[in-house]
């Protein structure tokens, strides 16, 4: 399942693609609309004084008034669904709702942001469809996000490349039997634990962040021992034909020892730990502002 973060007014919003769609983090939604402290609180209200939106969650409810970039017409409203993703505590399963549902939930949001929203995710779900139809405008478009933030071209090249990698084998456990997102969760902490002695949620709370992507705060060397690991693991899952969950567990515990024996000859040799709970960016703002004050 590929996951993404998109902004809204410098408010990031996670999605994942599910069932080729664009599913939205509800309160992440609610927290960007209402800056909101606690959005869980702020939506459980609003369930509680809109009994349409309480219906729609059960799927039952419909769009009181057309809406732009919604469905045309009346219809039915799909229910949240509980989907994965990573954070700091692990992979959790959080509410989303499709784009039609999130239209449905700005309805109840009397925010002066609800309409530029409701612009923006036409733009995203309309992107989505470009995106299917020309895949290489998803791959801009990533690029284009992370130079907007401040990575570095090269950072930005070799993010790029591993998720390159770790689509190729995500592909391959999938050929193989892994179907289960908590088993890729299990493969990948595997790999993790075996290239730095950590495993991803570790190595999340070693960084101190709460939502974020563990990769995006990566330092070069920290994505490439990562992107060794999992090419690693791909090509011994492929060498040994490793079918189903346990013999590409070994398979990810030998590709991570790969990089974990590349990390640590190259720490004896260099004399500095590759695992840092620095992070990329906030290294590269640092850099930048020091020298600008140097140039002053």
């Amino acid at each position: 399942m590929e996951t993404k973060i998109a902004l809204f007014q410098k408010k990031e919003i996670r999605k994942t693609l599910h069932e080729n769609e664009w599913w939205f983090v509800i309160t992440d939604v609610v927290a960007a609309l209402t800056g909101a402290v606690n959005p869980a609180d702020y939506l459980k209200e609003m369930r509680s004084r809109d009994a349409g939106l309480a219906e729609a969650f059960k799927g039952r409810g419909q769009f009181a008034t057309p809406l732009s970039g919604a469905s045309k017409g009346e219809g039915q409203v799909v229910p949240p669904l509980a989907l994965e993703f990573d954070t700091a505590g692990g992979r959790q399963a959080i509410q989303c709702w499709n784009t039609e549902g999130i239209f449905r939930l700005i309805q109840s949001i009397p925010s002066p942001k609800a309409e530029p929203f409701k612009r923006w995710l036409a733009k995203v779900g309309y992107e989505r469809i470009q995106e299917i139809e020309n895949p290489e405008l998803a791959t801009q478009r990533t690029r284009a996000l992370y130079m907007a933030k401040g990575y570095s071209d090269d950072w930005i090249e070799k993010r790029m490349r591993s998720i390159a990698i770790r689509d190729e084998l995500t592909g391959e456990w999938n050929k193989r039997g892994v179907k289960e997102q908590r088993d890729y969760a299990i493969l990948t902490a595997e790999i993790s634990k075996a290239a730095f002695g950590l495993t991803p949620a570790e190595y999340t709370r070693l960084k101190g962040l709460k939502r974020e992507n563990l990769r995006d705060h990566m330092t070069d060397l920290e994505l490439l021992f990562s992107m060794l690991g999992e090419a690693a693991t791909t090509e011994i899952a492929r060498t040994k034909d490793a079918q189903g969950v346990p013999e590409n567990k070994r398979a990810a515990k030998e590709g991570g020892t790969v990089a974990g024996s590349a990390r640590r000859d190259l720490e004896q040799k260099s004399g500095r730990k590759v695992v840092t709970g620095e992070n990329f960016l906030s290294l590269t703002q640092a850099a930048k502002k020091a020298a600008h004050l140097k140039g002053k």
